[in-house]
């Protein structure tokens, strides 16, 4: 599927929450309005929708779910796998509290970690799924080489995650927030990463319409399957930014960059209220 006209800027010059530390500090205070803030742009439709995609046809699949925050996704996951075989893994404590207190996730193991640097063996899990979260990574390319590692031969991956605008204002307020990927910069990830029959499954709120000028935080979900046991054939270099390592940014430039990508993120949850507004005024079947 052929990606839109509309030029970016490139996925190597990160947003200003498209960092880790960034990130962090937006999830210190974002988990606390995230579940009632994340209906918005991600539900439990498109959640199904996307774990159609997952094949999660056996209760004894390994799964891993990265970024996996407050576990929205996760508990999708365990209705079909048994949550002692499933992974929780997000860089946010403050996020992963959230995941701990649900009911559904009880038998699930919850850990910190960075989705760039996997603390999982090669060759170890039967599905991956990530929602959500690549847009905070400062390195797509690598998180996506590390779902081809950590899966098992046969075993897929699923790629959960926004799409770029088309919209001048909306292209605008993306470019200063996260990654919001082209789609045909998902497939070309997956395929250097060594993945095949790779599929692209477009998602979005339902009274949107099928609308994407705007963008969509969750717009597209992204499988491939891991053909080979071992590594991914990918080769890269030093990770740009690790979790293990201090980093010395400026305070005064950490302060700005946090407080322009929270600019661009609220931009984006008033995005789905005004698409929602229009979906009850204009007639059915019309485009919005």
């Amino acid at each position: 599927m052929s990606a839109s006209s509309s030029s970016s800027r490139p996925a190597s010059r990160p947003r200003f929450m498209q960092q880790k530390t960034q990130a962090y500090w937006f999830y210190r205070f974002a988990s606390i309005i995230y579940d009632q803030c994340n209906k918005l742009v991600y539900t439990e439709e498109m959640r199904d929708e996307a774990m159609e995609e997952l094949d999660l046809n056996d209760r004894n699949l390994i799964v891993v779910d990265v970024g996996g925050g407050t576990g929205f996704t996760t508990t999708g996951v365990v209705k079909h796998v048994d949550g002692k075989n499933v992974t929780i893994l997000d860089q946010s404590p403050h996020q992963l509290a959230k995941a701990k207190k649900k009911e559904q996730l009880k038998d699930c193991t919850i850990i910190e970690g960075d989705a760039e640097n996997l603390p999982f063996p090669t060759d170890y899990a039967d599905r991956y799924v990530s929602a959500g979260s690549i847009e905070y990574w400062p390195d797509p390319q690598r998180g996506i080489r590390e779902s081809h590692r950590v899966l098992k031969k046969g075993g897929k991956a699923c790629m959960i995650g926004p799409v770029y605008p088309t919209s001048w204002l909306s292209r605008f307020f993306a470019d200063i927030w996260m990654l919001f990927p082209k789609e045909q910069d998902y497939i070309e990830w997956f395929q250097k990463a060594g993945f095949q029959d790779i599929k692209l499954r477009r998602v979005g709120p339902r009274w949107f319409r099928g609308a994407r000028r705007h963008g969509l935080i969750i717009g597209c979900c992204v499988t491939g399957v891991k053909p080979e046991s071992g590594d991914s054939p990918l080769q890269l270099g030093t990770q740009i930014e690790d979790l293990k390592k201090p980093t010395n940014q400026n305070p005064f430039k950490f302060l700005w960059g946090y407080t322009l990508g929270w600019i661009g993120g609220w931009y984006f949850i008033f995005v789905p209220i005004y698409m929602w507004i229009k979906d009850k005024i204009y007639p059915s079947g019309v485009q919005i």
